[in-house]
Parts: structure tokens; C-alpha cells; sequence
């Protein structure tokens, strides 16, 4: 069973970073894409960046030139590095992987990122 593990959330001010980390293990997989995505209390998840296994990425336009997301496939693991931050930033942040042969879709369980002084 594949399993995506999010780290590195927690709390900040304003105009600081954060570094998340998603680990993906067990399976048999091969990443296709890995994403970013959050939920906030009451509101529907979003993207945030995604990026493929040859490496290029997308970003939603909230975090364009703030947030930049990367791939290690050695390490099969995704970060996404969060400069610049907001109070709107605040949410839960999810993993999600797409499987490159059968096109599953898994996801973690999410890390919480507060951004607030």
C-alpha cells in the first residue's frame, strides 16, 4: 500500500518560510506527478504547485514567485519551499501522487501550516 507522509508544517509569522517534505513509500508505484494542495476550515482544497517526474512545475497564482516545489526521485520524496508567507497561506497542506502506469491517486494525511504573528 502506498503511503504519502507530509512534515515540516507549523507555525509562522508573517513574511517567514516553511519547508514541507512528503515522503512516498511502500507499493509498487512509479510518480507520474507530485502535488501540493491545501484546505482551509469551510473551504474547498486547492492546488498549490504540482510538478512531473522530469521536473517542470505549476503554481497556482496565489504563490507564484513565493513557493517553489521540487522532486528528488532518488529520495522519493516532494518539498515544497514556502517564502514570503501570508495569513491566507493558513490551511492544511496534502500530498498527492499519480501513479505514471495506472493512474492511482494517493494522498497523505496533511501537515498544518498557520501563518499568523
Amino acid at each position: 500500500q502506498v503511503q504519502l507522509v507530509e512534515s515540516g508544517g507549523g507555525l509562522a509569522q508573517p513574511g517567514g518560510s516553511l519547508h514541507l517534505s512528503c515522503l512516498a513509500s511502500g507499493g509498487d508505484f512509479t510518480i507520474a506527478t507530485m502535488s501540493w494542495y491545501r484546505q482551509d476550515a469551510g473551504e474547498q482544497r486547492e492546488l498549490v504547485a504540482s510538478i512531473t517526474r522530469r521536473g517542470s512545475p505549476t503554481y497556482a497564482d496565489s504563490v507564484t514567485g513565493r513557493f517553489t516545489i521540487s522532486l528528488d526521485l532518488s529520495r522519493v520524496t516532494v518539498y515544497l519551499q514556502m517564502d514570503n508567507l501570508k495569513p491566507e497561506d493558513t490551511a492544511v497542506y496534502y500530498c498527492k501522487l499519480v501513479d505514471l502506469l495506472n493512474g492511482n491517486i494517493y494522498w497523505g494525511r496533511g501537515t498544518q501550516v498557520t501563518v499568523s504573528s
